[in-house]
């Protein structure tokens, strides 16, 4: 998996059209780790990504 796979919560949410906080909160609370860590960032690879999709359709 390339880093260009791995996306960060703020650009999940622009891809899936909400905001970041959004993303952030159901990170959080879902307890999704990121597949990778640079610094305090956390990057989310497409099997996250589709998680992370599916559960705000769900809620």
């Amino acid at each position: 998996m390339g880093t260009e796979d791995l996306l960060t919560t703020g650009k999940i949410a622009e891809k899936l059209g909400v905001s970041q906080g959004k993303v952030s909160k159901l990170v959080k609370e879902r307890g999704i780790e990121p597949d990778q860590k640079k610094g305090n960032c956390g990057y989310y690879g497409p099997g996250k990504v589709k998680v992370i999709e599916e559960a705000l359709k769900s809620a």
